[in-house]
């Protein structure tokens, strides 16, 4: 019969072979990502460009390393107010900016028609060296300011040192403890205003999610929580809370990337709603549009914008 097992023959299932583990190799870590970025994921989803009114930026390319930048922009603009009625006033500014783009040197410049002078640069000093460094001048006093950052990336490991004006000096470090888990802490000395702190960090990011944490002795925690749902789609949360003021936001966002267009959004424990909208009409060419609305504050935004680089 077709269903009987021949004599002498046993049937047996073979056990299945026990998975070995892979052997972690704790001399030979990936290098984490820097300290101050140890964010990133949440703050792209959770923390996109908004604004209110118009907004128009063109980019033009004089030659391969070096570009023009025009930005205007029109809308209110927030005044600190006692009442809890949101003031604003009709603002405008033109922005002109000039870049140049080198493998080894990165400069940025901006002038703005209130006066202000911001100005940029990153410049690699040797292989793993580099150099940023960021001033403001402005017509205001007491406000203009510069500071720069060194920095030092390591084969499983960054660390950065910080000198600023008003004695301002901090240094951070992070470093990977194993492939998926890195930990760093940071300290600063502001000697104009006589303060001091100390922070710690941890990253743990897989290909799937990122979760980090953030304690500082200013009294700030920060959390957040990124989870990759598919190839276009990611959500975002986030939790910041001090202990010195009691304010404490919760945040849930999303993350949408199309074909031709990115969708970002999110709502908050303060009743705050916002979406930001990216739409690429054609090469060079994208359309933005922008909304954010503060039931607590009755404070509604709404702006739209042409991005356009040649």
């Amino acid at each position: 019969m077709a269903g009987l097992v021949p004599p002498g023959t046993t049937m047996h299932k073979e056990d299945p072979k026990p998975t070995k583990e892979e052997k972690v190799d704790y001399f030979n870590l990936p290098c984490p990502i820097p300290y101050e970025e140890i964010h990133r994921e949440a703050f792209m989803s959770l923390k996109p460009d908004l604004f209110e009114g118009l907004r128009f930026d063109l980019t033009r390319g004089l030659n391969p390393k070096f570009a023009l930048s025009h930005s205007v922009y029109m809308g209110p603009t927030t005044i600190p107010s006692q009442s809890a009625e949101t003031i604003k006033i009709p603002t405008a500014q033109y922005e002109f900016g000039a870049n140049f783009m080198d493998p080894k040197l990165m400069l940025v410049g901006r002038v703005l028609t209130d006066g202000r002078l911001t100005a940029r640069l990153k410049c690699d000093l040797i292989e793993n060296l580099s150099l940023k460094a960021n001033a403001q001048l402005t017509n205001e006093p007491h406000m203009s300011h510069g500071i720069a950052y060194f920095d030092y990336k390591g084969k499983d490991y960054r660390a950065q040192f910080q000198l600023g004006n008003g004695a301002l000096f901090g240094a951070n470090y992070i470093q990977s403890v194993t492939p998926n888990l890195s930990l760093g802490g940071e300290v600063f000395w502001a000697g104009q205003h006589r303060k001091s702190g100390i922070g710690y960090a941890a990253r743990y990011n897989t290909d799937k999610m990122v979760a980090t944490g953030q304690v500082a002795s200013t009294g700030m925690v920060a959390l957040s929580y990124v989870q990759k749902v598919s190839e276009k789609v990611s959500l975002a949360s986030d939790f910041m809370y001090n202990y010195m003021s009691r304010d404490v936001t919760a945040s849930v966002g999303y993350d949408y990337i199309l074909r031709q267009c990115r969708l970002r959004g999110k709502i908050d424990s303060n009743g705050c709603t916002s979406a930001f909208l990216e739409e690429r009409l054609q090469m060079g060419l994208n359309f933005i549009l922008s909304a954010e609305i503060d039931h607590k504050k009755k404070d509604y935004k709404f702006g739209f914008g042409l991005t356009v680089g040649e």
